[in-house]
Formats: structure tokens, C-alpha cells, sequence
């Protein structure tokens, strides 16, 4: 687990609302406060879907399909109060990134690898982490995502901080 800072909040809200750079992140849950506390609650509700769909369906929402819902809550003259949001990388990233990095870990024992992005009145923060299924002394996995989230941020030319 790491933190980074995020010191340029123009340039990371441009990333987060306004391009695909997060659209194939699972959103876990997420929260917005400005004039109210709007929740999200990223489980799809599949029901809502044709019954030949289902199945196919991911058990948490893309980003791409709450991103401009959440924009329209942002937005405005005024800056909001907070958000946080729960991201995970998708079950075929993971398995990418356990081939790619020869993890000796099996994709069905990850729960999950997250980012937490949190802004408030102490700034833009983006927190990492992991979570598996079973218990393990083994770290490759968290330090191979931290590396990771740091590449791709960089990639990206997210700018960065180490807290």
C-alpha cells in the first residue's frame, strides 16, 4: 500500500471526468458532497439487464458508465465539499498482471486490487490497495501493484507524489 499525492487536481479531474483514463477501472462505491451526499454503490444490479445478459455482466460498474453521471455532480461553479471513490482493477487485469510479473498467485484468489482517490479540504490523494481471498506473508503482489499505479500515472502524465 502506498499513498501518493496528487498535486495538480486540474490536470487529475480532467483524467478522472473528461477522458477514458479511468474507464476500465470496476467502481467499488464511491461518494460526492457538494449542496448533498450523492452515494454510489457500484454492484450492478443485473436484474435491470435482459435475461440473455446477465451473465456476462461484471459484478461491479465500469467508471466509463458512472463517469459522466458523476461529472454532472461535480461540476459547477463551486468546488465540492469531497469525493471518494473505490476503484478495482478488473478480474482480466489482474490475471494480466499476475502473468506479466510471474506472480505466484492465482487470479481467483485476489479479491481485488484498489485505488482509493479521496479529495477533501487537505488535498488530492490516491491510496493503493490489495486484498486476496486467502492469507499470505507474500508481498510481491501489493508491491507489484504499487509499482504498477505508479507507472501508469506516469504514463498517463498524472502528476505524483510519494506521501
Amino acid at each position: 500500500m502506498i499513498a501518493l499525492k496528487l498535486p495538480n487536481n486540474k490536470q487529475f479531474m480532467s483524467h478522472l471526468l473528461l477522458s477514458e483514463t479511468f474507464d476500465h477501472f470496476l467502481v467499488i462505491d464511491g461518494e460526492i458532497t457538494t449542496f448533498n451526499t450523492f452515494t454510489i454503490n457500484g454492484f450492478l444490479q443485473k436484474e435491470f439487464y435482459p435475461p440473455e445478459e446477465r451473465d456476462t455482466l461484471p459484478e461491479y460498474s465500469y467508471w466509463k458508465q458512472l463517469r459522466e453521471l458523476c461529472f454532472t455532480m461535480i461540476r459547477g461553479k463551486q468546488t465540492p465539499l469531497g469525493f471518494k471513490f473505490v476503484f478495482s482493477l478488473a478480474p482480466h487485469n489482474i490475471e494480466k498482471l499476475l502473468v506479466q510479473k510471474q506472480l505466484d498467485f492465482r487470479p481467483e484468489d485476489v479479491q481485488g486490487l484498489y485505488l482509493n482517490i479521496r479529495f477533501n479540504q487537505d488535498g488530492l490523494f490516491c491510496i493503493t490497495g490489495t486484498s486476496l481471498k486467502t492469507f499470505s506473508m507474500d508481498k510481491s503482489l501489493e508491491q507489484a501493484w504499487d509499482e504498477m499505479v505508479q507507472k501508469f500515472f506516469t504514463k498517463k502524465q498524472i502528476d505524483w507524489e510519494l506521501c
